[in-house]
């Protein structure tokens, strides 16, 4: 039963990638189809960035998450030992889990207060790249079927996130600096910050300091970096690194606006652009002629040719001209 179930959801997911939508739209519907097969009380699907992992976008079901509970659900994925954080799932190579530990944080101060004991998540990939994942939770235990179903349409919904992450809207702002504490709290701020903020807002509110505790937990391991979506499908990138200081940890956030080269190795992702090809498209936004492509990569000029033609015919474009357009 579930079997022909899970192939309606993935034909019904593959007309929704080819229909232009951008990723809250796609996880949208997409909740719906779902919910139909797996019912929950809440979902919170979101798109990630594929290089950091960072969320990208956040979208609910029906019923949305308490905002005051969003904080605690941010901070318990950057959280060190903490059960079937996406990021653990990633790495392990999971593709859906249970939460079944009882020492979890989310399940004793966020979900059991709301009177829920049961969450599924489950992680989109394509091409070995994870582009989202899903959490649902609800008062009834999920079903190894349940499971089965939702393994079976993840890379479905993986390939479709992918397609819906090309779609974008080029806006302007100018950059902001925010000073953090460890926590996320803020410390100094540019003026410029009040409008980043509105703008992370409307994805979700509470999403501003959110990503700010992401930021911050990056930085203590590193330089931050993350791609994620504003609320009209523009890209906003952040990034942290920490300040040296003898008092407590702090950490410098810049927010900007997310430029084509920024983006460049995400599209090239999204677009399913072989690693020649990706070469190929260096070289050519680098004002490279064919000849000097050939050289440079050791292949005959009528190869450069099959590769540019094969990059125009995947970003939708018809000249080198407007292949670098886009992504510059």
């Amino acid at each position: 039963m579930w079997e022909g179930r899970a192939l309606g959801v993935r034909r019904d997911v593959t007309a929704l990638a080819g229909a232009g939508l951008d990723v809250a739209q796609l996880h949208s519907a997409a909740i719906a189809l779902v919910d139909r097969v797996v019912p929950c009380e809440l979902a919170c699907w979101a798109s990630m960035d594929p290089d950091s992992g960072v969320f990208s976008t956040m979208t609910s079901g029906v019923n949305r998450i308490p905002q005051q509970y969003e904080p605690v659900l941010a901070t318990c994925e950057y959280t060190p030992g903490e059960p079937h954080t996406f990021a653990s799932l990633a790495q392990r190579g999971d593709t859906v889990a249970r939460l079944e530990d009882k020492r979890s944080t989310r399940l004793n101060e966020v979900w059991r207060p709301l009177g829920l004991s049961h969450e599924l998540r489950s992680l989109f990939r394509a091409d070995d790249t994870c582009w989202g994942g899903a959490g649902m939770v609800r008062t009834a235990e999920f079903s190894e079927r349940e499971l089965e179903f939702m393994a079976s349409v993840a890379p479905a919904l993986g390939a479709a996130t992918r397609v819906a992450a090309r779609t974008s809207a080029r806006r302007t702002g100018a950059p902001a600096i925010v000073v953090v504490s460890g926590d996320g709290t803020i410390q100094a701020s540019t003026a410029s910050t009040a409008q980043w903020r509105d703008e992370l807002e409307d994805v979700a509110p509470g999403r501003f300091a959110v990503m700010l505790r992401a930021a911050a937990a990056g930085a203590r391991s590193g330089a931050f970096r993350a791609r994620v979506r504003d609320a009209r499908g523009g890209w906003i990138l952040l990034e942290a690194s920490e300040l040296v200081s003898d008092d407590e940890f702090a950490a410098a956030v810049t927010i900007s606006r997310a430029s084509g080269a920024d983006l460049l190795g995400l599209l090239i992702k999204a677009h399913g652009v072989t690693s020649r090809e990706e070469d190929v498209c260096h070289e050519v936004l680098a004002g490279q002629p064919t000849s000097a492509i050939a050289a440079r990569l050791a292949i005959s000029p009528y190869t450069v040719q099959d590769h540019l033609k094969s990059l125009f015919a995947k970003f939708g474009v018809r000249s080198r001209a407007e292949l670098v357009a886009m992504l510059s």
